[in-house]
């Protein structure tokens, strides 16, 4: 069986958002840098749909964990 891939560009169209790697690098540069005692769920620009699906996404170890963390990882450097 095999793994779906999922890469950063897929994430931000999963999210709704742009998702060419200039309009990524863009929200990160905009977004960055999130503080240390705010979860990438719990930050104010994500709207509540997406917050959900981040939240169970990590939560839940899903397919798109490993490409949340690397977003996470972006935003927080």
């Amino acid at each position: 069986m095999e793994l779906p891939l999922h890469t950063m560009s897929n994430l931000f169209a999963q999210l709704g958002l742009p998702s060419d790697e200039s309009a990524i690098d863009r929200f990160i540069a905009n977004h960055a840098p999130l503080p240390e005692t705010v979860t990438l769920a719990s930050a104010p620009f994500w709207t509540q749909s997406q917050a959900a699906f981040l939240r169970e996404e990590i939560g839940e170890d899903a397919d798109w964990a490993e490409v949340v963390d690397q977003l996470n990882l972006r935003l927080r450097s």
